[in-house]
């Protein structure tokens, strides 16, 4: 063999070998990236909220079909009132009023007074609340019973008048809340000037907050008087 030979074998085994080592090296198994993972839910633009999205922040109710509105909310929401009148009217029992009514609107409510009712103490022009009574053509008059000492032996104390049916404090007269036990001119004007400033009388304990009854005075007219 020449002396070249094996230097020419080595050269081309080597060359080999190379050759094989490139091909096993392209065709190796490579790792393959995992993708991008999306976007954080805090990154992303806030939406508005849907409303109408059940549990949702500012959650409105879909109505249900053939649902009717709730009764109390549509009566608080007109502003109604409900007085009672009685006595003798056309068709006495409770009404309901707008608010802001006043008495005339109620009598016209309950059909109207009867012929011949005496509605002089009645303030027809007097603003109504809710829940308060009105009552036409109860006997308002200072009657007075005897003893059989022949002195009168009214509410108001031995020689004192008083009236004989519980009083009105929202229609009667200065005269007629003289009457009263202890009444004097003073304080019954000082008793309708409350019931000016006050819309009326709601309760006889009103009385309290006049301007000259103190406990004593209030315990002799309290079973004589009514709102």
């Amino acid at each position: 063999m020449a002396p070249r030979t094996p230097v020419v074998l080595g050269l081309v085994l080597l060359v080999a070998v190379g050759v094989a080592a490139f091909h096993f090296w392209s065709v190796r198994p490579q790792a393959v990236r995992a993708p991008e993972p999306v976007a954080d839910e805090a990154a992303a633009p806030a939406l508005p909220p849907d409303p109408l999205r059940s549990g949702g922040p500012g959650h409105v109710p879909r109505p249900t079909a053939g649902s009717p509105p709730d009764e109390d909310a549509v009566g608080s929401a007109s502003g109604q009132i409900v007085v009672d009148v009685s006595g003798k009217v056309r068709r006495p029992g409770v009404r309901r009023l707008p608010a802001g009514s006043r008495v005339a609107d109620a009598l016209d409510a309950a059909g109207g007074v009867r012929a011949g009712t005496d509605v002089t103490g009645l303030n027809r022009a007097r603003v109504l609340m809710d829940g308060e009574q009105v009552v036409v053509g109860l006997p308002l008059g200072p009657p007075v019973s005897t003893t059989a000492g022949g002195g009168s032996a009214g509410p108001g104390g031995p020689g004192g008048p008083g009236p004989s049916a519980p009083l009105s404090l929202n229609t009667a007269t200065a005269e007629q809340l003289e009457t009263l036990p202890g009444v004097g001119p003073v304080l019954a004007q000082h008793m309708i000037d409350y019931r000016t400033e006050n819309n009326g009388f709601r309760s006889v304990d009103e009385l309290r907050e006049v301007n000259g009854i103190g406990d004593r005075r209030f315990a002799d007219i309290h079973p004589l008087v009514r709102p």
